[in-house]
């Protein structure tokens, strides 16, 4: 072989070898551009199964939520309170979101809203209050009892306490002295058969241990007696509805209460509830009935201090249990009327 063809054949030689180390770095930049896009739909596709398994994760908590709602009685100075069940959530849309509770019979007797009068009788179901005395859990520099033994349920009575320190702030005035609450059904008996009370035992909303009576008692002891709403005292009328209180036995309402008007006795039953009755001058025995015409998708509405409350009844079922729709993004309580049905009270922001 001549030099010349020598030449020819190193050149054909590197010729071949650069056009297939050419082939290899396409190829080699194919690989890479296909290992970017599926690393790329990897991490897509990962992030898309993680919001699905959050998203999954909140459902079950908030179902599980319900599910291990119970009795409870709890509830902040102004703010709702004591009954049968309660649920919340942080959620806070525009719109109720609803699901199904099941309440057995007897959950009809209990909760801050049971009415109780001459012709409905409160039967002391288990778990209705959480009854203290006043003695040892009240604020003496606001407010006096005038024994060690009255009682009354806890949510009414950190409300009483709220309200008489609020007044006490308000005017200096510590002579308010609660002189009745609690009465067990002997000692109801004993003061129908006396004839210092018109009610039997069964049949007094002093049974709730949400009813009370007050007194007022100057400490230089210039006078006493039944308490009424004059001077500084108008004050508490004026603002007991704000923390959940109405006059059990206002003026104009014996046919409906069966009580000639007492401005003495008073009975918690929550705050939108108190205010909504004290806004459209209805007794208990009224907004008992007037809730009647509002479900859960026709609610009352109530604005206290900034907050908007929704209330709707459920008719109970004829014995067994009763499905009441409940809302499952919102805080929310539930109490028995004591007649037929149950009352829903929903926070709605």
């Amino acid at each position: 072989m001549t030099n010349g063809n020598k030449r020819r054949n190193r050149k054909r030689a590197a010729k071949r070898y650069r056009v297939r180390y050419d082939r290899i770095v396409a190829v080699a930049l194919v690989f890479i551009v296909l290992i970017v896009i599926i690393t790329s739909c990897a991490k897509s596709c990962s992030g898309d199964e993680n919001k699905n398994t959050k998203t999954s994760q909140g459902q079950a908590t908030s179902q599980d939520g319900t599910a291990q709602s119970s009795i409870v009685d709890n509830l902040e100075a102004s703010g709702e309170t004591d009954s049968i069940l309660s649920n919340s959530s942080e959620a806070a849309p525009t719109q109720a979101q609803f699901t199904i509770e099941a309440h057995s019979a007897g959950d009809v007797n209990r909760g801050d809203l049971v009415l109780i009068n001459a012709e409905h009788e409160y039967l002391f179901p288990s778990d209705d209050t959480e009854l203290l005395t006043l003695y040892d859990n009240i604020n003496k520099e606001y407010y006096g009892v005038s024994d060690m033994v009255i009682k009354l349920d806890a949510a009414a009575l950190n409300q009483l306490n709220a309200l008489m320190e609020a007044f006490y702030a308000e005017t200096g005035n510590n002579d308010i002295v609660v002189i009745g609450g609690y009465r067990t059904l002997e000692e109801q008996n004993d003061k129908y058969y006396s004839g210092k009370s018109t009610f039997m035992g069964g049949y007094s909303d002093y049974h709730s241990g949400r009813m009370f009576d007050m007194g007022i008692f100057p400490k230089d002891g210039s006078s006493s007696g039944y308490y009424s709403a004059t001077g500084d005292y108008s004050w508490i009328d004026e603002n007991a509805a704000q923390y959940g209180f109405i006059l059990r036995f206002p003026e104009d309402k014996e046919a409906y209460t069966g009580e000639k008007t007492r401005t003495y006795t008073y009975r918690y039953v929550g705050v939108p509830h108190a205010v909504y009755m004290e806004q459209n001058g209805l007794c208990l025995e009224e907004y008992i009935e007037k809730i009647k015409e509002h479900n859960n998708n026709d609610p009352l509405e109530v604005s206290v201090n900034g907050t908007m409350y929704q209330m709707y009844y459920v008719l109970a079922a004829e014995g067994g249990t009763t499905d009441v729709p409940v809302p499952s993004n919102k805080t929310y309580t539930v109490s028995g009327n004591n007649v037929d049905g149950y009352i829903v009270t929903v926070t709605m922001n």
